[in-house]
């Protein structure tokens, strides 16, 4: 089967390997498509993401579908979740799977992604496709359950000191709108929130978030002058819930100049380094609250299942760019500039 390898920085390799063999518990799975996601591009512009540096050359790829060939489930369409908790740690036995210290994850550290034709990968990983979901959407399901665990993070830690409701909140602020903030920007519509504020360096983006549902959309800068421009529409007040979805330490600045005094920041987006930062004056004259979000949680995935097939959040709209395995240095130059929205491989 055709593989793309991960070399060192800035060069994939396409080789020739084995089928994978399928076990009891791990069946065969035809990848049909992988979206690229920003942690893909941090490994192939810097060979590294978060504080995990490339080992080994590593087949990249989490988001992603295909159709099992083998075992019970041989024929089914299905999206995977790319993270295998061990089930036996201390955060997986306090219900928090998706923090678990021994996780398998696809496409990161040692452990290869869906870059290639077959892999194996554990049924318990799996959900269904929907029928009229395709399987270029199917691989959008792992971002958009990320999306959710965000938004389900935020309602549990809702802001003081009136604690409204997610349906009440006055305003929200997505900072980033590559595809998980406009992924974001749909999810919170489909929960209600229609005073969604976004912001983007790139104006096609800032299309697209209008598009998904964002009420307003505002073109970041070096010098944040966006940030007026947010207080300005919320009267003066700023924001109740800010969502980082970019991982730019400018954005996080932004997000923390631009909330409420006792608002809420979500950190989503992953910063192409391993430190961010912000205002610390800023945020402690708001006692500003701020939690990091982590993949997603069991169930997310099937949420997200559930959403698409209803056509609640619109998936296919985000794809901007397809591309087969033998193009894939291609697709991570388009990924890496930055010129479209979510770029797809369909080996």
């Amino acid at each position: 089967m055709l593989c793309a390898r991960l070399i060192h920085p800035g060069s994939l390799s396409l080789t020739e390997e084995e089928v994978p063999r399928p076990t009891a518990d791990r069946p065969l799975i035809r990848v049909s498509a992988v979206g690229l996601c920003g942690s893909d591009a941090h490994w192939y512009e810097h060979g590294s993401t978060d504080d995990s540096k490339l080992e080994h050359p590593l087949i990249l790829g989490h988001e992603f579908a295909g159709t099992v060939e083998t075992g019970s489930w041989a024929g089914r369409r299905v999206a995977v979740d790319p993270a295998v908790p061990c089930l036996s740690c201390d955060a997986c036995q306090d219900g928090l799977a998706h923090l678990c210290r021994n996780v398998e994850f696809a496409g990161h550290g040692r452990v290869d992604g869906a870059l290639r034709r077959y892999m194996t990968w554990p049924e318990r990983c799996l959900v269904p496709l929907p029928d009229g979901v395709t399987d270029a959407e199917g691989a959008l399901l792992e971002p958009l359950g990320v999306a959710l665990h965000a938004i389900d993070l935020a309602r549990e830690l809702r802001p003081a000191p009136s604690r409204r409701e997610l349906d009440h909140w006055e305003s929200v602020g997505v900072f980033g709108s590559g595809p998980i903030g406009l992924l974001l920007i749909a999810a919170l519509r489909s929960s209600g929130i229609s005073n969604i504020i976004a912001t983007d360096r790139l104006g096609h983006r800032l299309s697209a978030a209008t598009t998904m549902g964002a009420a307003m959309t505002v073109l970041a800068t070096s010098d944040w002058s966006e940030v007026d421009q947010i207080v300005a529409a919320t009267n003066g007040r700023g924001v109740d819930v800010a969502f980082d979805a970019s991982g730019d330490p400018a954005a996080t600045e932004a997000a923390v100049a631009a909330i409420r005094p006792g608002g809420l920041v979500v950190m989503v987006g992953i910063p192409s380094t391993d430190l961010t930062s912000f205002a610390a004056s800023t945020a402690r004259r708001k006692e500003v609250s701020m939690i990091v979000c982590r993949r997603m949680k069991t169930g997310d995935l099937e949420r997200a299942a559930n959403l698409a097939a209803t056509g609640t959040v619109p998936l296919a709209g985000i794809i901007s760019d397809r591309f087969g395995l033998g193009e894939v240095d291609r697709a991570f130059v388009t990924l890496t500039e930055r010129r479209g929205l979510k770029v797809m491989i369909e080996p």
